[in-house]
């Protein structure tokens, strides 16, 4: 069986998003476990190092983890599937771009660093191997006509959102004072 060029790309594409979505599944599910303990540090804020005072401050909210982790795996989640592959890319650069700084500025150990690059730029690369699509999606996304849907509506349902977010993180504030 001979492969074109257009197959083997496609092959290449499918095993680097694996890696990726396998990835993205440890290091999600592994948030309900990794900070268990963190945030009982017996150091004053200023004797704690960088890395330290990050894994308090995730491990002082548990929900707050796994808030992260679900988000991960719902980013590997799209990256698995070719549909919704580039949205997925996209929606798991925001979290590991965030890693990445997180990583850098709390000084983490540098294999961990070394590991969010390297996916990161994994997902760069399937997002060239899909440029025209993120380009359509990119023009399409600058002639959005919101005449359909007038404006008002449009700034009611982000005000709900917006209250949604409210109200979920004053939930998991009460039930953190709770536990």
């Amino acid at each position: 069986m001979k492969f074109d060029r257009k197959d083997k790309i496609e092959i290449f594409e499918n095993a680097i998003s694996w890696i990726v979505v396998f990835a993205m599944f440890i290091y999600g599910g592994g948030k309900i476990f990794q900070f268990d303990g963190a945030s009982e540090i017996r150091k004053t804020v200023s004797e704690m190092t960088g890395m330290e005072l990050m894994w308090a401050f995730y491990g002082y909210s548990k929900l707050y983890a796994i808030t992260l982790g679900l988000f991960e795996i719902i980013g590997g989640t799209l990256i698995l599937m070719k549909r919704t592959r580039i949205i997925g890319c996209l929606f798991t650069s925001t979290i590991l771009v965030n890693v990445i700084l997180q990583d850098i500025y709390f000084e983490v150990h540098l294999g961990a660093l070394k590991a969010a690059i390297l996916y990161q730029l994994l997902l760069l690369i399937i997002l060239w191997l899909n440029k025209d699509k993120v380009i359509q999606s990119i023009k399409a996304l600058i002639n959005f006509n919101t005449s359909q849907q007038p404006k008002y509506k449009f700034i009611i349902k982000l005000g709900i959102a917006f209250i949604c977010f409210v109200l979920l993180r004053i939930t998991e504030y009460y039930i953190t004072i709770k536990l």
